[in-house]
């Protein structure tokens, strides 16, 4: 089987947790422990996102573009990944980070509706003065703010022959991090950085569509998809049907992207995609956890229980 699993940014660095190098090998550690096992036995390739790293960079360097930070972070977070799954791998399987680049559309209208939260979580204050001084849009995010960008849907991945060249090889590919390094192609053939962020989980169904991937796992810091998260009596969904759960609205910045990811690949090409804790990864492929977004279920199915927040 070829999967292709997307490690949240907020999983890998926990919201509250100080945004130290310990903490993130921490959960990276954790991260790989979970998708060691379906490294040993599967065709792997990894994603991960990189939300609060990027923008803590961006807060240490205002006068460096998006495009090269995300590349730093693609190789900061891919390095400790590839680090953590030296010594788990079966004997002879290779590993290696790949910086990707993705085509987008320069038109796209998500550059006049920034919704991608980056960086860490201010209070209204702080938030005021960094928008005020830095010219950065800021959103509300829970009980705090955060700086949003330009989240730009992937086109086309310009490293996906390469991708699939590795992982019909064996390799275990990390790759598309942090979305991948937005660009846009330029009248004279070449490629130009772009100001954005791309959604982890929208690059990585493209990849999986790409790559013929059988299954998309979309691992996060919580166990499932739920309906009325925020109110009191939250639903869990265990299977559902694309259009079903396109009929149902869900936070742009968080739980949205990873359902019409989800939904997209499920509809492209048939295969399962699945939303859950990233700790759980293995359950899910055997449908004993997470979310189940299934072309050929019927509706959505729930199970009601109270959510681990």
């Amino acid at each position: 089987m070829r999967i292709v699993a997307a490690l949240g940014g907020n999983a890998l660095l926990r919201r509250g947790e100080p945004m130290t190098a310990e903490a993130q090998e921490r959960n990276v550690a954790a991260a790989v422990a979970s998708l060691a096992p379906l490294a040993a036995k599967q065709d792997l390739v990894v994603t991960h996102g990189n939300g609060p790293q990027v923008g803590l960079l961006a807060q240490q360097s205002a006068d460096v573009p998006l495009d090269v930070l995300d590349a730093e972070t693609e190789g900061m977070i891919g390095y400790l990944i590839a680090r953590a799954f030296a010594g788990t791998l079966p004997l002879g399987k290779r590993c290696v980070t790949l910086l990707t680049q993705i085509e987008i559309d320069p038109d796209d209208p998500a550059f006049g509706h920034p919704t991608k939260p980056i960086g860490p979580v201010y209070t209204a204050d702080v938030a005021e003065r960094l928008g005020s001084a830095r010219g950065w849009r800021m959103a509300r995010d829970g009980d705090g703010w955060r700086r949003v960008v330009a989240c730009p849907k992937p086109q086309r991945i310009l490293e996906g022959e390469t991708i699939r060249l590795l992982v019909d090889e064996g390799v275990l590919v990390i790759c598309a991090g942090g979305g991948g390094i937005p660009v846009r192609r330029q009248p004279d053939g070449r490629y130009a950085g772009v100001e954005a962020v791309i959604d982890k989980d929208l690059a990585s169904a493209l990849l999986a569509r790409e790559i013929g991937a059988d299954a998309l796992l979309l691992l996060t810091d919580v166990d499932a998809v739920y309906d009325g998260w925020e109110g009191p009596a939250p639903r869990a969904i265990r299977r559902a049907a694309p259009a079903a759960l396109r009929a149902m609205r869900f936070p742009e910045g968080s739980m949205g992207p990873k359902v019409t990811a989800g939904c997209d690949f499920a509809d492209t090409t048939g295969g399962r995609a699945y939303i859950g804790a990233l700790t759980a990864a293995a359950d899910m492929l055997s449908d004993a956890a997470g979310t189940l977004i299934d072309p050929h279920a019927d509706g959505i199915a729930f199970e009601t229980k109270a959510p681990s927040r």
